[in-house]
């Protein structure tokens, strides 16, 4: 298994980049896809992911589940493109539909715990064929105002470093250029 994180802020190309790879390994690619359109907005951001990739890549629409998915998928031959982390990461601190507090201490669902380990303890003891995670850095500005808000910037941060610590390289996208931190240049 190879596994390389792709990370980078809002609108940086880091999908693009990490598109761009999984079309040059010239292996079969199943694109798991995370988000959820809640709005128009976000529909549109879907749909011109969905309208740039190639017809043949097969998708995969998983908003929680994504160790099982990656179970079901990584296989010799392929690579699995997921975009993205964060996505993923929001879609599970809100995956039971409480009220957030706008003061004090945020308490992340139990399932929230256990997808976040499933997928660690998957990358851990590895898996068949390869893996390309997308994910953003949100922590590169501002402390955000807010628990809810800080929470999730301090939980996709760990998860940044988790999954560097597993892969074999780490690439930062910034205005489309990468900079690979870890592993050799792609």
């Amino acid at each position: 298994m190879s596994c390389t994180l792709v990370f980078g802020g809002a609108r940086s190309g880091k999908s693009a980049y990490a598109e761009r790879l999984a079309h040059d390994s010239g292996k079969e690619v199943v694109y798991v896809a995370t988000s959820r359109a809640g709005d128009a907005e976000m529909a549109a951001r879907i749909a011109h992911h969905r309208a740039r990739r190639p017809a043949h890549w097969r998708t995969v629409e998983e908003e929680l589940g994504l160790a099982a998915v990656l179970r079901e998928h990584c296989a010799p031959g392929r690579l699995v493109l997921v975009d993205c982390l964060t996505l993923w990461l929001s879609n599970l601190m809100f995956c039971d539909g409480r009220e957030w507090p706008e003061v004090g201490e945020v308490a992340l669902p139990g399932r929230f715990h256990q997808e976040r380990a499933a997928l660690l303890d998957l990358l851990a003891i590895g898996t068949e064929g390869d893996i390309v995670f997308v994910s953003n850095e949100v922590g590169m500005g501002i402390v955000p105002w807010g628990a809810v808000s800080r929470c999730f910037a301090d939980e996709a941060g760990w998860l940044n470093q988790a999954v560097a610590a597993h892969a074999e390289r780490a690439v930062f996208v910034a205005a489309g250029l990468p900079l690979v931190l870890k592993g050799d240049a792609c």
